[in-house]
């Protein structure tokens, strides 16, 4: 089955590891993935430097999940956590994902979350990292 979306031209030959060609020849995988086109990728990279809340990045993962099967986890690091430095932004492996994207989105969300620092804080406070004494 041929996709009727756009689909993300290939990496040069060696410049990258995102087994696109293998994705597109094995029949019944999840090729969502490849509808993230680079001006697609573009647009949800400034989505998520936009970040306005706690509730805004959820639904962020949620959409991508859903829309291109992205899994993206992020939560505070084993070391205390003294800037976005240390938050870890964990993208599940996915095959057909160029490792431009994979490095880009967590960039992306680190400057979404300097812009708001309060959403760093949310996110620390979901996990009992400031809860009130």
């Amino acid at each position: 089955m041929t996709p009727t979306l756009p689909i993300r031209s290939p990496c040069p030959p060696g410049a990258c590891t995102c087994d696109r060609e293998r994705l597109l020849e094995t029949p019944g995988t999840d090729m969502r993935i490849l509808c993230l086109t680079r001006q697609e990728e573009k647009r949800l990279l400034e989505r998520l430097e936009s970040i306005a809340s706690l509730s805004d990045l959820e639904h962020m993962q949620r959409r991508m999940f859903e829309l291109l099967g992205i899994r993206l986890a992020i939560a505070p690091g084993f070391n205390e956590v003294r800037s976005m430095r240390g938050l870890v932004i964990d993208i599940a492996e996915l095959p057909g994902m160029c490792r431009k994207t994979r490095a880009a989105i967590p960039a992306a969300i680190r400057r979404g979350l300097e812009k708001n620092p309060e959403i760093a804080y949310g996110l620390l406070n979901a996990h009992d990292l400031l809860r009130d004494a």
